[in-house]
């Protein structure tokens, strides 16, 4: 099945067992063994990285007149979860993808976060197999439309929330942390964010940061919608 999938992706592996690793979710090994590292995890570590370069140099290139902090919301858009889940059912990895059962019946296939992961440790997969030129090759075929879609520089939702709110007169918004979930190895951040005027929303990421502008995304399709 993972050779159909790898036709997909337009690469032939010399080391097919990377691409099973690479689909097959930590729920799976993690049931049967002592809680360690799994192929599947250092794999998705190694394509957060391949991908953060390869959208970095694309974003260079692409947008030559552009300042540094402009790139860098380019960048934050086009990595996020939401993007690399896109791709990932791009892939077809969904169809792919080795679930432990609970995993399964919660609804991990469709899962958004774990969708983000699965594509990560593709990339990852390819990198380690190939190198850096097909691994470049993969990310650029797939994100370069994603690239195109935004003319102007994203603007980062707690930048948006901010506008929002000084654009009201009322107050910056402010954050605050309510509280750390999830095993110390894999930390979900829960923090509020509050606008005069408006009751308290939660978010919740792995980082404070992204915790943040979770909750101000939350904030901000409250008090548009």
């Amino acid at each position: 099945m993972s050779r159909i999938l790898a036709d997909r992706l337009g690469y032939a592996f010399t080391r097919p067992d990377l691409l099973s690793q690479a689909l097959t979710h930590p729920s799976v090994t993690h049931g049967r063994a002592p809680r360690k590292a799994t192929a599947y995890e250092r794999l998705e570590f190694l394509g957060d990285r391949v991908l953060g370069l390869v959208v970095a140099e694309m974003l260079f290139h692409r947008f030559p007149t552009e300042a540094e902090g402009e790139l860098a919301r380019r960048h934050a858009a086009l990595v996020r979860r939401d993007s690399l889940a896109r791709i990932a059912v791009s892939w077809g990895i969904p169809d792919y993808l080795l679930l432990a059962r609970g995993e399964e019946e919660g609804g991990g296939r469709a899962n958004p976060a774990v969708l983000a992961d699965a594509c990560e440790a593709v990339i990852g997969a390819v990198f380690a197999d190939g190198g850096l030129d097909p691994a470049r090759r993969l990310v650029l075929a797939a994100w370069a439309p994603l690239m195109e879609e935004s003319p102007a520089p994203p603007k980062d939702a707690k930048t948006a929330l901010q506008e929002w709110a000084q654009g009201l007169g009322r107050p910056l918004p402010a954050y605050e942390t309510q509280g750390v979930e999830g095993p110390p190895h894999e930390p979900v951040f829960l923090v509020s964010v509050t606008v005069e005027g408006e009751a308290p929303v939660l978010g919740r990421g792995r980082s404070k940061r992204s915790a943040e502008q979770a909750a101000a995304t939350a904030l901000l399709k409250k008090v548009k919608s």
